[in-house]
């Protein structure tokens, strides 16, 4: 029996969700940008839903949306929460309208190695676990990036960006102990430096995520 050219599956990816709570357009578009420049490498060709679920951003002009935040290096595959004259337009453009789904039943499996990285991580360079932990005994500095399909552990201070979960395991965690990162991301979801502000008080952190959010907690030192 010949084999068939295609196969249609059914299966989960993990995207970033853009919310937009405002109708004015220039103000987003100028906050946009200025996050999009806090970590520009992170966000280029980054795939992202466009949530028009706020009660201004259902006021918006889809296709001025949608050109905004590709300017700014996304590629946008669909919309949610739009209203329904939004809809239509996002249809005529030929853009997706999706629903944002719970967490998925089954979730990837565990790790299968530890990288263990003895040195710090300077500027510019980047390491990657792939299908396991990272285990970093040293600074990864500002301008440096750690990534694991796992968890990510650092023993010293974290200043530049650590993504956990890369493969998308919403169970990952990035402990560090000292948390001053321009970035963390846990299987796609993401915090800048401005919302790791308000844990301030907090130097040796575990982030993880609750939900659909991320959350720090202290850890004893």
């Amino acid at each position: 029996m010949p084999t068939p050219s295609l196969e249609l599956k059914g299966s989960t990816f993990t995207f970033s969700v853009l919310y937009i709570n405002s109708s004015d357009i220039d103000q987003f578009s100028t906050e946009l940008a200025a996050k999009v420049a806090q970590a520009p490498q992170f966000f280029s060709q980054a795939p992202v839903v466009v949530h028009l679920g706020h009660e201004q951003a259902q006021r918006l002009d889809v296709n001025r949306v949608l050109q905004q935040v590709a300017a700014q290096g996304f590629i946008v595959v669909g919309i949610t929460a739009a209203s329904n004259k939004q809809t239509e337009q996002a249809k005529g453009l030929g853009v997706a309208v999706v629903k944002i789904g719970k967490e998925a039943v089954c979730p990837p499996p565990p790790p299968r190695t530890t990288k263990i990285v003895k040195q710090n991580v300077r500027s510019g360079q980047q390491i990657y676990a792939k299908d396991g932990d990272l285990i970093v005994f040293g600074a990864v500095g500002n301008g440096a990036e750690v990534i694991a399909d796992g968890n990510i552990h650092i023993y010293g201070s974290l200043r530049g960006k650590a993504m956990a979960g890369a493969n998308g395991d919403r169970h990952a965690i990035i402990l560090a102990h000292d948390l001053q990162a321009e970035l963390v991301s846990i299987a796609g979801q993401y915090w800048l430096s401005e919302n790791l502000q308000q844990f301030s008080d907090i130097k040796s952190g575990c982030i993880r995520l609750d939900g659909e959010s991320l959350i720090v907690e202290s850890l004893p030192v």
